[in-house]
């Protein structure tokens, strides 16, 4: 009873570095979607036009590679504790009875002792302190690599969210397409009829069936897409899965290109996580050097009403080369790390810009398709068909005004998926979501990270 009780009042505490309970709280923000065993989480039910804010919220609860980031996330903050509960050895209690002649009381032949045990010395605080560092350092890196999952996760569901609006786009023009086709044939065949050259006809009929072909052919593209969908949210692959009837409307940016380039240096999570690594590795070299301090261990024994002793054995370092290689090492470690981080700040950034290049040129490509060609080209599909309705034109001019027509079309549905695609691939490299960037700085400060997965 009395070791246990001794044990129980030796049982330690963490000497958690400053931090900590901030990096904790992150962690608490997200739990909920994720403690929840997979086997008994419900899922949100898409409705029936499900738009891609229904299909990316429903994909942050399926997704297994965000929720295993989630768990290296936890278990690096749950070695803090281990690195930093100190004292960081076990204390041994002894209990020694002496037998002899002499005529002795029993508390006196007794002899109580206690100590930390040998085998793992007692160690400075400042070592424990310095090694709690450390494994914080580790936590905050797996934060950063789970909001680095978030957000790839992010791209790749928008993208195929994307890639399948603009299949099915496709498709509602293609289908007009074959309608007008099919009028033009009927007209056509009036027209032979009554006397008109057959060519007219048969092209009719063979534009006809290759519009019917091609519009088969992008409702195949369209339930692939929706399967490679449905798999990246954990529903059956043939589940039925539909999008609104149009294109989904542009994400506005509420801040200018300054803005997006600071944001997509400033908050990388893959340069944030390599940031945190530098920042362990440095305290990695403090802990080395720490080793040539020494370590203690305390003891001390009673013997009845005889003796009271109290000790300390002092561990001096002797393996100074090993300490000294450690410290090299660690040193080393670091210069690689930074060196890391610099040349993927470089990369990082070039490719930011030229996403945000690429979405400017988009949107350029959008504005002018829309209100300067597709005027005209409409202009010139109206008086086609009424030319060749008073049959001032041919047949053959009437098809190429359409197929102008319909090539505008899908131009205008292709860069402006285009340009959404780019804006994810923005908000992937920046670790941020765009509509964020537009609130107060101290409205962003209080939102925890990974509070948009709710």
């Amino acid at each position: 009873m009395i070791a246990w009780l001794m044990a129980l009042g030796l049982s330690g505490c963490v000497l958690a570095p400053w931090g900590t309970p901030e990096e904790a709280a992150k962690l608490d923000s997200v739990s909920p979607l994720f403690e929840p065993p997979a086997e008994v989480r419900e899922l949100p039910i898409l409705p029936a036009r499900a738009t891609w804010r229904d299909v990316l919220h429903r994909a942050f609860l399926a997704n297994g590679e965000l929720e295993a980031a989630y768990f290296e996330w936890k278990a690096a903050l749950a070695r803090i504790d281990r690195e930093a509960t100190w004292p960081n050895s076990n204390f041994m209690f002894g209990f020694r009875y002496m037998f002899s002649p002499e005529q002795m009381k029993t508390w006196n032949r007794i002899t109580l002792s206690g100590t930390f045990m040998p085998s793992v010395t007692l160690q400075l605080p400042i070592k424990t302190l310095a090694a709690g560092q450390v494994a914080l350092q580790a936590a905050r890196e797996a934060s950063e690599k789970f909001r680095a999952v978030k957000f790839e996760l992010q791209r790749k569901v928008l993208n195929a969210y994307l890639d399948l609006a603009l299949a099915e786009e496709k498709v509602r023009i293609e289908r007009a397409n074959v309608m007008l086709l099919e009028l033009l044939t009927k007209s056509a065949a009036a027209r032979a009829q009554a006397g008109a050259p057959l060519q007219d006809m048969l092209k009719a009929q063979a534009n006809w069936e290759q519009a019917k072909n091609n519009l088969r052919n992008l409702e195949a593209e369209v339930h692939v897409g929706g399967s490679r969908l449905n798999g990246m949210i954990a529903r059956d692959p043939g589940a039925p899965l539909a999008l609104p009837g149009a294109l989904p409307p542009p994400r506005p940016i509420g801040v200018d290109d300054a803005r997006l380039i600071e944001a997509g240096v400033d908050k990388n999570p893959e340069l944030a996580g390599l940031a945190r690594q530098v920042a362990g590795r440095k305290d990695a070299v403090n802990v080395a050097m720490l080793a040539f301090l020494p370590d203690f261990v305390p003891a001390g024994s009673i013997t009845g009403n005889i003796e009271r002793v109290a000790e300390m054995f002092v561990m001096l370092p002797t393996t100074v080369p090993a300490i000294l290689a450690n410290i090299r090492d660690a040193e080393s470690m670091t210069r690689s790390s930074e060196a890391i981080l610099r040349q993927t700040a470089h990369d990082r950034a070039a490719s930011f810009v030229a996403n945000l290049v690429i979405m400017r040129n988009a949107e350029r490509q959008v504005f002018f398709y829309r209100r300067r060609l597709f005027p005209i080209v409409e202009q010139l599909l109206n008086s086609s068909r009424q030319a060749y309705a008073a049959g001032t034109v041919n047949f053959a001019e009437l098809i190429d005004s359409q197929r102008t027509y319909i090539s505008v079309r899908l131009m205008v549905a292709e860069v402006r998926i285009e340009r959404e695609k780019r804006l994810a691939e923005l908000e992937a490299l920046a670790g941020v979501d765009v509509e964020t960037l537009g609130q107060p700085e101290i409205a962003q400060a209080e939102q925890p990270d990974g509070a948009s997965l709710q």
